[in-house]
């Protein structure tokens, strides 16, 4: 019932305990098919400027090359040039996404999880939603807006060409070891609007979770922002899981909100950040009424974000200590 993302665990005696004491590691770093690009080549460049590390990434397509600049995080990195300079590049990102040829690759999912055992659950992914991927992660969202009121057409080719390559990946996932896979996530209800996740958004979900329920897997979204805007449609959504719903007072929703709304779906929730900040007793008091909360539903509590240095030990045996203390009591 408690889970925490690889990269927020650093190993250490705490770490042990707290596995010891049933932490269950997620572990996102095998992907279950590969990508092949035959006509289109990508590079990557490093440098350091004003001694920040930067990398600038190169993709050239027959109708010439696209760009975007990146900046190293630790364990991610931040997007400071997005990809969409203008309205030339709709030839190029739509070029850039057809010559795409995906191909199952469970080898290093298999080994892993041999090698790993029960000591972790990989997690397979399916991608962004096509208009999250547009919106987020190729152009911003001003330069979405401006794009959506002129270009809007333009916009949904790019959509059309992105679930064609979709379909193929739902089926690859499915057949996969894997047995969870996320599909999409980080959606904010004041940008993707209501309209547009139901149109762009939802029959994805949909289609994708029919594919992978035919071959008995589960299927889970990473819904951490404001969901209330949405949340009728999310519970038609076939999803299995709504992973790193954050509730109130993160975001807009109650736990009780979220459960009565969700009711066949498993609450893999993220343990609120801004409780992290506070005291032990005040972390205990939130983790129980969580527990308390969940009595008729299925929950699983997870550390999906990051935990102040200082904190993150004491915090999360006290969480631990609540949950052994539930599950001892039953």
């Amino acid at each position: 019932p408690f889970t925490i993302y690889e990269s927020k665990l650093p190993q250490c005696s705490v770490e042990r305990q707290l596995r010891n004491e049933g932490l269950c590691i997620v572990n996102r770093r095998y992907p279950v098919f590969k990508v092949i690009s035959p006509n289109v080549s990508y590079e990557s460049h490093s440098y350091t400027e004003n001694g920040v590390h930067y990398i600038r990434h190169f993709i050239r397509t027959p109708y010439g090359d696209l760009t975007y600049l990146e900046k190293p995080a630790g364990f991610t990195s931040w997007t400071v040039e997005k990809i969409f300079k203008g309205p030339d590049d709709y030839k190029k990102l739509y070029a850039m996404i057809d010559d795409q040829i995906y191909e199952p690759y469970y080898d290093d999912f298999l080994k892993a999880q041999e090698e790993l055992g029960e000591d972790v659950i990989l997690r397979a992914g399916i991608g962004s939603s096509p208009l999250h991927q547009i919106m987020i992660g190729w152009m911003g969202v001003e330069t979405f807006a401006i794009e959506w009121a002129e270009r809007r057409d333009e916009i949904e080719k790019l959509v059309e060409v992105q679930v064609k390559k979709l379909r193929q990946i739902y089926e690859i996932v499915a057949k996969s070891p894997a047995l969870i896979a996320n599909f999409g996530g980080n959606e904010t209800g004041n940008v993707m609007g209501r309209e547009r996740f139901e149109k762009y958004v939802l029959p994805h979900h949909q289609e994708a979770s029919e594919v992978m329920h035919k071959y008995g897997k589960l299927l889970g979204c990473h819904l951490d922002g404001n969901n209330k805007i949405w949340a009728d449609l999310v519970a038609k959504s076939g999803l299995d899981y709504i992973e790193a719903f954050s509730p109130y007072p993160d975001t807009d929703m109650t736990i009780e909100e979220a459960f009565s709304v969700w009711q066949d779906k498993v609450l893999w929730i993220n343990f609120p950040s801004s409780v992290q900040v506070r005291s032990i007793e005040e972390i205990e008091k939130t983790t129980q009424h969580i527990i308390d909360s969940a009595k008729n539903y299925r929950l699983i509590i997870g550390i999906t974000e990051d935990i102040p240095e200082d904190r993150w030990q004491k915090n999360l045996l006290a969480i631990s200590r609540v949950i052994n203390r539930n599950q001892n009591s039953t």
